[in-house]
């Protein structure tokens, strides 16, 4: 197996772990909880404009996700959601420490880390930006392989 089919073998199960994750929360937000129940957790935690950043926080988590899942727009997707970790990571997280079970910041790290890489490499062959838009996603690859090999 060469080198380029791990490449997107790799990109595709990162893709998919991220996805799941990022899907559940943003379900989870308008299911479990609702946009009231997640606006009022926000509020709480002093995170601004709660119901707007609750609508936000669910509609990138939700949807990035699915995108992230199916390889679509990944590299606008995984910049949103990294961005999205972010203001989870400053606005919530930091102060806690780094364990998740002391509401630390290791999940919204390591969820913005993955994002941003997909965000910079794209979705691989395995997606629908290759099937969508194949020469596009060629350059970014080739743009990824010739900045890592100069």
């Amino acid at each position: 197996m060469n080198t380029t089919v791990l490449r997107d073998l790799a990109l595709l199960v990162a893709r998919v772990g991220l996805g799941v994750i990022f899907i559940a929360h943003g379900w989870q937000k308008f299911t479990e909880y609702g946009l009231d129940g997640t606006a009022a957790s926000f509020e709480q935690m002093g995170v601004p404009l709660p119901a707007v950043s609750a609508l936000f926080a669910a509609v990138v988590e939700l949807v990035g996700g699915a995108a992230l899942l199916l390889g679509l727009a990944v590299p606008v997707a995984g910049l949103l959601l990294a961005l999205n970790m972010l203001g989870a990571f400053a606005l919530v997280h930091v102060s806690s420490g780094v364990f998740v079970a002391d509401n630390g910041f290791e999940l919204v790290l390591a969820l913005a880390a993955g994002a941003l890489v997909l965000a910079a490499v794209g979705a691989g062959r395995l997606s629908l930006d290759q099937l969508i838009a194949p020469r596009l996603s060629t350059l970014a690859a080739r743009r990824t392989t010739t900045h890592t090999t100069s």
